[in-house]
């Protein structure tokens, strides 16, 4: 399979707004490829009709061989998702949580606990299974999130915005859970709206904006392309702003 992801010209049109406009995206297996954009770019539309939760208006795409029109159930069975926002139940424990979701992927009790012992330790949530959610760092409720969306050890992993509103050390974590998953074979098409992030993590990075690619490349690349330095400053008050962009 030379594409784990592919998109020809994809069209969605809202009244008349076009979210994607001749979207075209091509992503190799065992790759991370970051969509990086502001909002209302189009990035998170591309994934939901990538991921078969939503229907798109012309083109093509193609998920993990199979195509996203034409075999939704095939790709639903060879991708994992995670949101922006965590979806796991903050009264339940870690464990529970992924047990839930495995009963939810049709496995056994059995698989599911199973599964979920697998993914705590794999995501370094062991020690911490046995706890409420609502105990856990942002960083620990993302992993925790990413461990759901591996619950059948998806091909190709959607992770849409994952480190918003995460602290340094969260992020970190998250993206260190990122690196693992690809290590171990996992195809991922991230979005963002941090460079850094992009920086980090992606193997290739696909620049939209009003709804179609406008640059692409490696990160070296494309910091390449844009040329000069960048200097990144963070004051302990605001009223220091001024001052310090001056110096």
């Amino acid at each position: 399979m030379e594409h784990a992801i592919l998109a020809e010209g994809l069209r969605k049109r809202y009244g008349d707004t076009a979210a994607l406009d001749g979207f075209d995206l091509r992503v190799r297996p065992g790759t991370v490829c970051g969509l990086l954009g502001p909002n209302g770019a189009g990035k998170t539309t591309a994934v939901r009709i990538l991921a078969t939760l939503l229907r798109f208006d012309a083109g093509r795409a193609e998920v993990a061989g199979f195509d996203v029109a034409g075999q939704p159930d095939q790709v639903r069975h060879r991708i994992g998702l995670v949101g922006q926002h965590p979806a796991v139940d903050e009264a339940l424990s870690g464990r529970e949580n992924l047990v839930v979701f495995g009963r939810l992927f049709h496995l056994d009790r059995a698989g599911a606990r199973r599964r979920a012992t697998e993914l705590l330790d794999r995501f370094g949530l062991a020690d911490a299974g046995g706890r409420p959610v609502r105990t856990y760092s942002g960083g620990m409720r993302r992993r925790l999130d990413l461990a759901a969306g591996m619950i059948l050890a998806p091909s190709v992993l959607f992770l849409d915005e994952p480190t918003t509103a995460l602290d340094p050390r969260g992020r970190n974590e998250v993206w260190e859970a990122v690196r693992d998953l690809v290590r171990g074979g996992t195809t991922v098409l991230l979005t963002t709206q941090y460079l850094d992030e992009a920086d980090q993590l992606a193997d290739r990075v696909c620049v939209l904006d009003a709804g179609r690619v406008i640059a692409e490349g490696t990160p070296d690349a494309l910091k390449s392309r844009l040329g000069g330095d960048r200097i990144e400053l963070v004051v302990r008050d605001a009223a220091d702003l001024a001052t310090a962009a001056g110096r």
